[in-house]
């Protein structure tokens, strides 16, 4: 998810970096657009080294930058590819523009070439944020649709007290996820989720290991920080980046991944096992370069089985925090053999994976699956492994409830 931050010039204009943080907590991208004036308060070098973005400061090439055909229709661009437009602080000036429709630079040219919802939050001086032209162009704002995010009262910059103080940072992020349609029901909670393969060493050179790509217990690692939670995401070697607000640890082995989960799975509310952990380990590993001479044997030993040991860990302390829940990656007897898997972890979920379907199987970023709790199996469609997450993090937060009465149907968008 993309959202463009424009930064307009007043004192609030720091103010703006938390909620890039808060925003990038939230696993968003941020592309941060500031008007001239909000160069006088700020210096562009801040909201690039936060974003980790360009931060785009006027509709033309800067200094001795070469114009070109990119460039010249980069507001066309950028509004084509946010999911919202966010600006805070907005300034009286800024909302006048977008009212009257005036195009006289990046920001209000961003705002009339971009389909995305639009969210503004006003900050200036008491007598600025009262009067009636102020008040007129708000109100055209909001029969448009735009969201406008009511500023405080206090005291302002300029000595005066009264309304016109930019919103807190943390309620500005609150009604820019809301408009987006992302909840915050995964505030305060910690999320552990472990993701990718586990390599199990034959020698130096060479592995036992299998074809995960890590895709969905990263799509559930974005989906959680969506929602507010803090997550732990636990990693086999993969190819992909994992979102900067997660605390990850990277592992290469069953074992390895084991004594991390092991560690820190008491601080945790949801564990999600969705790695596709390897089975067995080289009893012998070989500190040498095996030379190829004809075939060979390798003997293998079972690996330490995480899900399992945790759900006797839970058992034993008689609580039924946190909530367990595995990945069963199944070629046949799906049902039975999650029911299966079920019951023999200990476990309140299985998330059933039928990785025969090339469309939705190893790789893919595609993915429909089935929810198998001890009453229920819950189909979610196939669809996006992001929206997949988002769906599979819907049915275990119900599951949580005690009154909640669940259906075998699929899940609908």
């Amino acid at each position: 998810m993309k959202i463009a931050l424009g930064v307009t010039g007043g004192i609030a204009a720091y103010k703006a970096a938390e909620i890039v943080r808060l925003l990038q907590d939230r696993g968003v991208r941020l592309q941060v657009v500031m008007t001239e004036a909000a160069q006088e308060f700020v210096r562009p070098l801040t909201f690039a080294a936060l974003s980790g973005e360009k931060v785009i400061t006027g509709l033309f090439a800067a200094g001795n930058e070469q114009p070109n055909l990119d460039s010249a229709v980069e507001h066309i661009a950028v509004a084509q590819s946010i999911d919202a437009l966010l600006v805070a602080p907005a300034t009286a000036d800024t909302i006048a523009k977008f009212a009257q429709g005036i195009a006289n630079d990046f920001l209000s040219t961003l705002y009339l070439a971009t389909k995305a919802p639009v969210i503004v939050a006003p900050a200036m001086n008491v007598n600025m944020w009262e009067h009636s032209a102020t008040k007129a162009n708000l109100e055209t704002l909001r029969q448009r649709g735009v969201h406008i995010v009511e500023p405080d009262s206090g005291y302002l910059a300029c000595g005066m007290v009264g309304a016109g103080r930019l919103a807190e940072p943390e309620d500005i992020v609150a009604a820019t996820l809301q408009v987006l349609g992302i909840s915050q029901d995964l505030a305060g909670e910690t999320v552990l989720i472990t993701a990718g393969p586990t390599h199990e060493p034959i020698d130096p050179v060479r592995y036992i290991g299998n074809r995960s790509s890590g895709k969905m217990g990263y799509a559930l690692t974005e989906a959680a920080l969506r929602r507010g939670a803090e997550v732990i995401l636990i990693s086999g070697p993969t190819a992909l980046t994992p979102p900067a607000a997660a605390e990850t640890i990277f592992v290469e082995t069953a074992q390895q991944m084991r004594n991390v989960v092991l560690d820190r799975w008491e601080r945790t509310s949801i564990i999600i096992m969705a790695a596709a952990v390897a089975d067995y380990h080289v009893k012998t590993f070989a500190n040498e370069k095996i030379k190829r001479a004809g075939p060979m044997t390798l003997h293998l030993e079972p690996n330490p089985d995480i899900l399992a040991d945790l759900g006797s860990l839970r058992h034993a302390t008689g609580k039924s925090a946190p909530m367990l829940v595995g990945f069963a990656a199944e070629t046949e007897d799906l049902l039975e053999n999650a029911r299966a898997k079920l019951a023999r972890k200990q476990v309140d979920a299985v998330v059933l994976n039928d990785v025969s379907r090339p469309e939705i199987g190893f790789n893919s970023d595609r993915n429909a699956v089935t929810i198998v709790t001890s009453i229920e199996a819950i189909e979610i469609p196939e669809a996006g492994k992001l929206e997949v997450a988002q769906k599979i993090l819907d049915i275990l937060l119900r599951l949580r409830q005690p009154q909640a009465t669940l259906v075998s149907s699929p899940v609908r968008s």
